[in-house]
């Protein structure tokens, strides 16, 4: 009877185990999510100092796993269950310090020798939001930390910081960066929208993923894309690995959807998890393949959605040389009076489908913008000041032909926007740039503005500094949105913007001697400079597009690279004063 009732016992423990998850997803505590009741993470080393403990304690932080158990472990017996930091993550520089802070002498009493406090001072590079999003903002970090010694003698945190504090480095190192798309119907392309999962277990990638579509894109880009799934579509199941090895992906709450909308949302799930998995994606939405006839996905099924916002390969570029718009491939002007001096041109752009030209015209002690088409008479449009940007052209929305929207900012501080009627005139019409002008103390001065070629955001150069900021249209009303100013703390005196090969990138030129060109992610996080060794200050102008070599304008001429590391290369057909630019 004995060995009967082991035998049972026995086989309802395992009954019971059938049910607990391989894998949780990892997740920083927050005040939804109640702290574990015990912590199995190695303890730190015995007489590990106050100083030390706080920095092998900052370390610990950047391990999300199992609610931040590495860190607890760091904590005293009651702060281990009852810490909750906030759900954003603060990112400091690598280079930090501890010092003990001077104890307090207003009391007559000796100070509690088992208790010291600890300053951590730092510098702060930006934030990892709630919805998993990079802000950047910098600038000098000061935390005081109290340590307290146990009954154990060992030393342990007894005042934890109110949100988790990660080096920069261990940042990279504990969260992958993934590129979560968004429908623009703006533009009919997809929009990068770039986010922080935790790295391990590596398993769970494409399940965090997925959750983050699910939630919709971050602040920084909501109001400027479509959210296809919407708050009714959830996951039926946990995305997990099929016995055929692909991923299976289990919606529902799509019923009544059409074709055409579920071949977007298959193309956005396909095109997100592109990073995290190679294996084929196995798309369904309740109970059904998500497309019919379509139910294993590879990112090689997903067709281009970019042609409305990439230029054709055979537009090679133009230049302004002289008061004359030049092809930057053989350095002959462009047909017109555009190319043969009838214009004084001081700036130029060109549409990105190569069929329109805008122009900002010489006019005495002022400038004015004509708008037409490339090759022919360019009308003089009601637009003027004593300056104006070089334009930059909104991308034509889908199945609509050419772009009829093109922005230039008058007077460093007003953005307009000229925009096509059906009669075939242009008409000015406002920009909603209030958060923009907001930035910084006093009324701000913008130098440059670059929309990028999927319309869903604008860069601008705000007093030297780079700011990214997302494109609201609601009706004939356009609002700029959550401007941020990129790597506040290290790039400064930008001179020049452009967006770069992919749509998550930017290139700018700074007045730098030594690193005048810089690579820029959309959301700041990443800085990485070109080879600047073979330049000559100060860099001028510079323009990228997909797929083509970026081109900068220094005190020599033009020159051209692809890669960060490479040696400029001289431009062919390269001219003085020249200033280059791609459709755009």
């Amino acid at each position: 009877m004995k060995r009967v009732l082991v035998a049972l016992a026995c086989l309802l423990l395992l009954a019971g185990c059938a049910n607990v998850p391989l894998e949780s997803q990892p997740l920083v505590v927050s005040a939804d999510t109640p702290a574990p009741p015990a912590n199995d993470a190695p303890e730190p080393l015995n007489d590990t100092d106050p100083l030390s403990l706080v920095r092998d304690f900052v370390r610990a932080n950047a391990d999300p796993r199992s609610t931040n158990a590495a860190a607890r472990a760091f904590l005293g017996d009651q702060q281990r269950g009852s810490w909750k930091p906030s759900r954003s993550i603060t990112i400091i520089d690598n280079t930090f310090s501890t010092v003990y802070e001077t104890p307090a002498t207003t009391t007559s009493a000796p100070p509690d020798p088992n208790v010291r406090t600890v300053s951590l001072r730092g510098y702060t590079l930006g934030t990892l939001s709630a919805d998993s999003a990079f802000i950047p903002g910098s600038g000098p970090l000061e935390q005081s930390i109290q340590v307290r010694k146990q009954p154990s003698g060992q030393w342990r945190i007894s005042s934890p910081p109110p949100t988790l504090l990660v080096t920069d480095d261990d940042f990279d190192a504990n969260y992958n960066r993934v590129a979560v798309s968004f429908y623009s119907p703006d533009s009919g392309t997809f929009v990068p929208d770039l986010r922080y999962v935790p790295a391990k277990p590596q398993s769970g990638l494409p399940g965090r993923v997925m959750d983050l579509v699910l939630q919709g894109p971050s602040a920084g880009l909501a109001g400027a894309v479509k959210n296809l799934l919407g708050d009714q579509v959830t996951l039926e199941t946990n995305v997990k690995n099929d016995d055929d090895g692909s991923l299976v992906v289990q919606l529902s709450g799509l019923t009544g959807a059409s074709p055409e909308t579920r071949s977007l949302i298959a193309a956005q799930i396909v095109l997100s998890m592109q990073t995290v998995t190679s294996t084929r994606i196995r798309l369904l939405a309740d109970g059904a393949p998500l497309v019919r006839d379509h139910e294993y996905w590879r990112s090689s099924d997903v067709p281009s959605y970019s042609s409305a916002s990439s230029p054709s390969p055979d537009l090679l570029g133009l230049m302004t040389v002289d008061g004359r718009v030049r092809s930057l491939s053989d350095g002959a002007p462009v047909p017109g009076p555009a190319g043969d001096g009838t214009y004084g041109v001081v700036s130029a752009a060109q549409s990105i489908d190569g069929k329109r030209l805008a122009v900002v015209e010489k006019d005495g002690d002022r400038v004015s913008l004509r708008v037409g088409d490339l090759g022919r008479d360019l009308p003089l449009v009601d637009l003027s000041g004593g300056s104006l940007s070089r334009p930059t052209w909104r991308p034509a929305p889908s199945g609509a032909g050419s772009s009829g929207e093109v922005w230039t900012v008058v007077d460093h501080s007003i953005i307009a926007r000229m925009v096509l009627d059906p009669t075939g005139h242009w008409l000015r019409q406002s920009v909603n740039a209030n958060d923009l002008f907001a930035l910084g103390d006093g009324t701000p001065t913008i130098d440059a503005l670059r929309l990028s070629r999927d319309g869903a955001r604008v860069a601008a150069i705000v007093n030297g500094q780079l700011v990214v900021a997302a494109v609201v249209r609601n009706g004939d009303t356009v609002t700029l949105r959550e401007p941020r100013v990129l790597q506040p703390g290290d790039l400064a005196d930008v001179v020049a913007v452009d967006w770069g090969s992919t749509a998550d990138t930017l290139v700018v030129a700074t007045s730098s001697t030594s690193q005048p060109v810089q690579r820029v992610s959309v959301d700041g996080h990443r800085m990485d400079a070109f080879n600047g060794s073979n330049l000559t200050a100060p860099v001028r102008a510079v323009t990228a597009a997909p797929s083509r070599p970026i081109v900068v304008a220094d005190a020599g001429g033009l020159w051209n690279a692809t890669e960060l590391g490479e040696v400029w290369r001289p431009q062919p057909h390269s001219m003085a004063n020249a200033s280059p630019f791609y459709p755009g």
